[in-house]
């Protein structure tokens, strides 16, 4: 089974970052350092990101953007119906990955337990990386002003340096 990915999100005064690293591993070898995990979906108004198989994060992405189309673009009423898809179809639930997706409104985390997550604080994490990442990443928001864009940043840097499924090849989105 495929390992290594860290995304980090943070919504704050109306504003959205997600970063993400590249890597991309099998057990311990490194398969690939420059892997895209984030993406924009539905007219480039929301981005997403996921941790998980990549085939089936894939899936999921086109699923959540035909319910973005159905729902016209409310990230909440479509991120329930994916859970509620995800959870209930028998071949959707077989399938393994977290989703972080967000907007100018908001940032979720999306899971295929039936799972839709706003945190309280504005940020997100995901991946074997996640932890440390939300660490830096809050203890960055309550201590500095930095922009969003930097907080994510410094915070993935962070989780590069701890965990070793996690690289420092970044893709970032802004909203």
């Amino acid at each position: 089974m495929m390992k290594g990915t860290t995304i980090i999100g943070i919504h704050r005064n109306g504003r959205t970052a997600i970063c993400g690293d590249g890597q991309v591993s099998m057990g311990n070898t490194i398969v690939k350092a420059k892997a895209v995990k984030i993406r924009r979906i539905y007219q480039d108004k929301v981005a997403v990101g996921f941790a998980g198989a990549t085939a089936d994060a894939f899936t999921l992405f086109e699923k959540f953007e035909e319910q973005l189309k159905t729902n016209k673009g409310n990230l909440r009423k479509a991120a329930v119906d994916l859970a509620k898809e995800w959870r209930q179809d028998k071949y959707l639930r077989r399938l393994e990955a977290l989703l972080i997706a967000a907007d100018n409104s908001g940032i979720l985390m999306i899971s295929g337990a039936g799972d839709v997550m706003e945190p309280d604080d504005g940020i997100i994490a995901i991946g074997s990386g996640g932890n440390f990442a939300l660490a830096a990443a809050r203890a960055l928001a309550r201590n500095t002003k930095l922009s969003e864009e930097t907080i994510v940043k410094e915070a993935m840097q962070v989780a590069s340096e701890i965990c070793v499924f996690t690289n420092d090849q970044f893709v970032m989105e802004l909203l």
